[in-house]
């Protein structure tokens, strides 16, 4: 908790005024959302904006980054059995048959807490941008800066093959459904309508840790999405090649765009009946004297030696490293962020599209590790991963079908690595794990208890983790212990 605060409770905040607003005026927050961070990140006419020097947060600085993978990843090739009985059945025509690995091929782990079991990951997941192999995710794995995380799903509350094929037990609306899924992850609530997403009641928790309110502490580098939607914190977006800006305007009062900016000054300023007129001339005002700020602040930063690699992931995440570089010139003790990379529904063509995922994936995460490593602040930053659902165990040709369960990792200097949380999948086709007939795991860890872990991390107590997660108290372990 903050030393400053040793009594705050977040749990007594009211939430209220800002919530009436976004209730209210939500296609107007939507469309600010983009202005409030214009120009946050590059100008077009001054290039790319770069990080403040390594060293500049303070000790008690967080920042969380949710990467999602759209579309359900198939990670039953992220981690595959590498003892000679778990690959004979792994790769066998009742197995993953097509689109199994060859074994020559996957990096061999040595988890620090084995199940009798032997894992190896992904060929790809060892790419770096500097293509040396040497700093991918493999290399932070061994290096005890990732986790993986087994078999984590949606779920309302533990169950069993026989629960699930009885129907015993209340199970999450629409399984199998893209958009459902992708809600129920990133709401953690299953059982209920949407109503917020576990990021955004995370971020009205602890936003009191923040000294400066007109920046959020929420930004998605990818458009608007479920997680950072919050009762009091509004999530803002950002481009992850440059700035939202308005076009044709300028402060340079000679020119053209200099007169269109001062009438458009003039028309923010003038008096208005209209409360909603009002309030989006207020809102807006505030959107563009914020993003001069943040450009002002930004511009003037030096470069990162780090490199990213040139993709929409590379560029989302070199730019969440920006902003963590600049939350204490913002005023931001706590910042969550968002990312998101697609492509990942892949009921064909699945070897080849994979590898090229992976390889994205691998080479900007750690390149976001090494950043922090840069600003002095790996300790400090924790990013995960998190997809719709996993995909069956079985091929359907030369792709997968909708799954349930799915493996993830987790990386950043506080991460307990090198090992695997959670219990990994019994990987029989209709054994003991098995929702179908096909390898649909049935999750042995919910998303509740994996984000609960990480909530924690980031400052939440015990107590007020049932703010964050309602349906915590029905799961065994709300701390898996990665972090």
């Amino acid at each position: 908790m903050n030393p400053k605060n040793p009594s705050f409770d977040p749990q007594r905040r009211k939430f209220l005024g800002s919530c009436c607003a976004a209730v209210g005026a939500t296609g107007m927050l939507s469309t600010l959302a983009h202005l409030r961070l214009m120009g946050a990140v590059a100008s077009p006419d001054n290039g790319p904006v770069t990080p403040p020097r390594a060293g500049a947060l303070p000790a008690d600085y967080k920042a969380l980054v949710c990467l999602f993978l759209a579309g359900g990843n198939d990670a039953n090739n992220m981690i595959v059995p590498f003892d000679s009985a778990g690959y004979a059945a792994y790769s066998s025509a009742a197995g993953r048959g097509a689109i199994a690995l060859p074994r020559a091929q996957l990096l061999g782990i040595t988890p620090k807490t084995g199940d009798g079991r032997g894992w190896a990951l992904h060929s790809s997941l060892n790419s770096d941008v500097a293509n040396t192999n040497t700093t991918g995710l493999k290399s932070l794995f061994d290096a005890s800066k990732m986790a993986l995380i087994g078999n984590v799903g949606t779920l309302v509350v533990p169950t069993t093959k026989a629960q699930y094929t009885a129907r015993s037990v209340p199970l999450p609306p629409q399984l199998f459904s893209h958009n459902d899924q992708q809600v129920e992850w990133q709401s953690s609530v299953p059982d209920k309508p949407f109503a917020t997403g576990w990021g955004g009641r995370l971020a009205d928790l602890t936003d009191a840790f923040n000294t400066n309110n007109s920046v959020s502490m929420s930004i998605s580098l990818n458009g608007q999405n479920s997680f950072q939607v919050g009762k009091q914190v509004v999530q803002f977006s950002v481009s992850p090649n440059g700035a939202i800006a308005l076009s044709g305007s300028s402060t340079n009062a000679a020119t053209a765009a200099g007169l269109r900016t001062r009438a458009q000054n003039d028309l923010l300023a003038m008096g208005n009946g209209n409360l909603f007129e009002t309030a989006f001339a207020g809102l807006t005002t505030s959107a563009i004297s914020e993003s001069a700020m943040l450009s002002g602040i930004l511009s003037a930063n030096p470069p990162f030696a780090t490199a990213f690699s040139n993709t929409s992931l590379g560029q989302q995440l070199r730019t969440i490293a920006r902003l963590i570089a600049a939350g204490p010139q913002l005023g931001l003790k706590r910042q969550i962020f968002f990312a998101r990379i697609g492509g990942w529904d892949l009921h064909d063509a699945q070897l080849p599209a994979h590898a090229t995922l992976f390889a994205d994936v691998s080479r900007n995460v750690s390149a976001l590790y090494r950043a922090t490593v840069e600003l002095g602040a790996a300790d400090q930053v924790t990013m995960f991963t998190s997809s719709d659902f996993g995909r069956t165990f079985n091929t359907n040709g030369d792709g997968s079908d909708h799954g349930w369960g799915s493996n993830h990792f987790v990386v950043g200097g506080a991460v307990k690595g090198g090992d695997i949380y959670g219990r990994m999948a019994d990987l029989t086709i209709r054994g003991p794990d098995d929702a179908s007939t096909r390898g649909s795991w049935i999750p042995t860890t919910s998303v509740d208890e994996y984000a609960a872990t990480l909530a924690t991390w980031f400052g939440v107590s015990a107590t007020n983790l049932p703010v964050v997660f309602p349906n915590i108290g029905r799961f065994a372990k709300p701390n898996l212990g990665f972090a």
